[in-house]
């Protein structure tokens, strides 16, 4: 049987759930009321979750910038302890709910220190570089974060939508302990381009967004024939197989589902304790080209 039952992961040395949460969908356009949404981290707390993952940009529009981290703030009073509190800067978000990237280190330092304010914190658990900024040196904007790191502001540092070769180069100017990017059954781009075995030969955490495709695509897991087939051979949801065939591509693959009901958290948690046979691993990566 495929090893997908380990029931904690490493991220920068901490043992964690091997499924966190994404916190997303509680803060864009169409997202829930509030009592839902703290609800919903609430029941992920609930069922063994330790690792929570938001960014500044995570909002309607350029109005309601950090909308996600005082969300998180105000859903873990009380209940702070022992989690891992993830959020980003580097993204903008404009009127027309576009993403412009800001990696300036002017920008870098200020929205820190908007974070910091938003979370009701002094320091940031993950602090994670959103997305390169072409107009600004990648390792100016890394340098900032250390620069930050050093002064206490920042626990751990992290990079997104970042490539193996943007990952070596963060990594010679600070201890970067993780790299978020897009993976799923739909998006399997970081397994050929070397990312996930990028970290795992490094021992670094890859968070791994988007895990089940993203706001409304949940339901792809169900189209993908093997991963039909197996969800109704062990009696679970078909998010569940998705979940523990990312589980096995690597031991540092951690997936953040985003979630806006505390159903949809507590299904995917449950994802580590399914075993998927090594017939069944490979049909599911066959049938997506891996």
């Amino acid at each position: 049987m495929a090893s997908t039952t380990t029931f904690t992961r490493s991220l920068a040395g901490v043992d964690i759930h091997p499924i966190g949460l994404g916190e997303m969908p509680m803060s864009l356009a169409g997202r829930p009321d509030e009592e839902q949404s703290i609800r919903t981290i609430h029941a992920a707390l609930d069922a063994g979750a330790n690792l929570i993952d938001t960014a500044d940009a995570y909002a309607r529009d350029d109005r309601d910038i950090g909308h996600g981290e005082r969300l998180v703030a105000k859903a873990l009073a009380g209940r702070r302890d022992d989690v891992i509190v993830a959020t980003k800067g580097g993204l903008l978000r404009d009127r027309d709910r576009r993403w412009p990237a800001d990696g300036r280190p002017e920008h870098i330092r200020a929205a820190c220190e908007a974070s910091l304010r938003a979370l009701q914190t002094d320091r940031i658990d993950l602090y994670q570089f959103h997305r390169p900024d072409p107009r600004v040196p990648y390792a100016e904007s890394i340098g900032t974060f250390k620069e930050l790191q050093d002064e206490g502001k920042v626990r751990w540092v992290g990079i997104s939508n970042a490539t193996v070769t943007q990952l070596e180069e963060a990594l010679g100017i600070v201890d970067v302990v993780s790299l978020q990017n897009q993976l799923s059954l739909r998006y399997t781009s970081p397994i050929a381009k070397g990312e996930v075995t990028a970290c795992t030969e490094r021992g670094i955490a890859f968070l791994a967004w988007s895990p089940l495709g993203g706001i409304g695509g949940s339901d792809a897991a169900a189209g993908v024939g093997p991963v039909k087939a197996a969800a109704a051979a062990h009696g679970v949801s078909p998010q569940q197989v998705a979940l523990a065939w990312l589980l096995s591509l690597g031991p540092t693959v951690i997936p953040i589902p985003g979630a806006s009901r505390p159903e949809t958290i507590t299904d995917s948690l449950r994802a580590p304790a399914l075993e998927l046979s090594d017939d069944e691993l490979r049909s599911i990566s066959d049938a997506v080209g891996v």
